[in-house]
């Protein structure tokens, strides 16, 4: 079995895309977006390290966009073969797929509409609905547990991985040899999900780092920050602005205030889930409750449902969203896209941050030149819409939420393995990278690789 790294390698955590080489067939784990700066996303549009249509399967770990976002560009471009996926990722993954197509289809009509008045050639989208709806027709969905043979000689096993609904860990097995993909793992005690499952035995695990330099704060620690952060806000009169992710991250938060409804006095507010997309998300989790832990079932069925809040108010239209930022306090805004990088938060953001008794909240990874990493940064003036903005909201970073596994679980989860294998550490900036490596080597004694780009890894 031979692996090459194509993308969320050489310390980015981005672009998820490897090529798995075994009894015959080129299997490629996630086909990701690339997400950052201008000229990081221009890397998008470059033809593929290898040729789409040599390949026999795509198997995706999870539907987030930088591990899924290229895959109707893969078809675009040759791949004729099924896509497997746990079946709630299947659900999802047209969501936001076609989030990611209307997306690339505004920016290429913004683009041409210079382009014409300078005489400059025309932009194509990256790809489009239609490359979606043929994405579409590949999918098969899959059960976690269960083996199947997806190709002559390659068999396929997933695990839950507790990081979204319907993430998982790849076991892939072909010439007696066995390959285990982490794709991103969850934190155990996340809300709604399950904690992710121990590895099975492998010879090599392809895993993250994303947070291997860092511990994430207690739960209880957590809880009581938002819990100040929404009493504060109260108080100052201002509006609290979430940039958060439509898959997982606004769904978590909706629990949250469920569970802590009174708690956190969070009855005088006014609460907004602007996005189209998260809605939709949510409408999927409902038909996937199979997949929730025993403590989401019993918040389920509590007073105060976390889907259904008293005064929450999920916008859909433009109107709808735009009529939110003529409301000068008394708003919790939840909306994407989770780095500040695209989509309506950016409306929202341009309406708060001059405001010094706003709150900006950011809850997930904010990967290095996003409007978001900036923010946390603690930078003091921003470009919005062609509008120079100070910023003098309060900018809160609340670690404890990431979906993602930090140093203690990475190390936790990897040491309930049978076996120890070699491991080679992808999705992580290097410094997060290099620190799980060293712990890993330290505590285990095993061969810790870091990925580089174009990288091949023999089993």
């Amino acid at each position: 079995m031979r692996i090459t790294f194509h993308g969320a390698a050489g310390g980015e955590v981005t672009g998820s895309c490897h090529l798995v080489e075994t009894a015959g067939r080129r299997i490629l784990l996630d086909c990701g977006m690339i997400q950052g700066s201008r000229t990081a996303e221009a890397r998008n549009a470059e033809p593929f390290a290898f040729d789409p249509a040599t390949l026999d399967a795509l198997v995706l770990s999870h539907a987030h966009i930088d591990h899924v976002g290229r895959v109707p560009l893969l078809v675009k471009r040759g791949f004729r073969g099924p896509i497997y996926a746990q079946a709630a990722t299947c659900d999802l993954l047209p969501i936001m797929l076609l989030d990611a197509a209307a997306l690339a289809e505004q920016a290429a009509e913004r683009a041409n509409h210079d382009n014409h008045a300078n005489g400059a050639p025309e932009v194509q989208p990256l790809y489009t609905v239609d490359d979606v709806a043929a994405v579409q027709k590949r999918l098969r969905p899959l059960p976690y547990g269960v083996e199947h043979e997806i190709v002559p000689g390659v068999t396929l096993r997933l695990h839950d991985a507790g990081h979204i609904l319907g993430s998982s860990l790849v076991e892939l097995r072909g010439d007696a040899r066995t390959l285990l993909f982490s794709g991103d793992l969850g934190m155990k005690g996340t809300p709604i999900l399950r904690d992710p499952e121990p590895p099975p035995r492998a010879d090599l695990i392809l895993m993250e780092a994303t947070y291997g330099d860092r511990d994430h704060k207690d739960r209880a620690a957590t809880v009581a920050e938002l819990g100040a952060i929404f009493a504060q806000a109260r108080e100052d009169g201002g509006n609290v602005v979430i940039p958060a992710f439509a898959v997982g991250r606004s769904q978590e938060l909706l629990y949250w205030f469920a569970d802590y409804f009174d708690a956190w006095n969070l009855a005088p507010w006014r609460i907004f889930l602007d996005s189209p997309m998260a809605a939709k998300v949510t409408a999927v989790y409902d038909r996937h409750e199979d997949l929730f832990d025993d403590e989401a079932r019993s918040v389920w069925r509590g007073r105060i449902k976390p889907f259904a809040l008293p005064n929450l108010r999920v916008t859909a239209s433009v109107d709808d969203s735009k009529a939110i930022n003529r409301i000068r306090g008394g708003a919790i805004v939840i909306a994407g896209s989770g780095m500040a990088n695209a989509g309506r938060v950016r409306h929202h953001l341009r309406n708060n941050l001059a405001n010094p008794h706003a709150h900006v909240v950011f809850v997930g990874y904010q990967a290095d030149g996003t409007l978001g990493r900036l923010l946390v940064n603690g930078v003091k003036r921003v470009r919005l819409f062609g509008e120079d903005i100070t910023v003098r909201a309060q900018i809160h970073t609340i670690g404890g939420l990431s979906a993602h596994a930090d140093q203690h679980g990475l190390l936790e989860w990897y040491g309930a393995s049978p076996n120890h294998p070699p491991v080679v550490l992808a999705h992580g900036e290097n410094p997060a990278r290099e620190a799980l490596a060293q712990r890993l080597r330290q505590r285990f004694g095993v061969d810790v690789t870091l990925s580089q780009p174009e990288m091949t890894r023999e089993v």
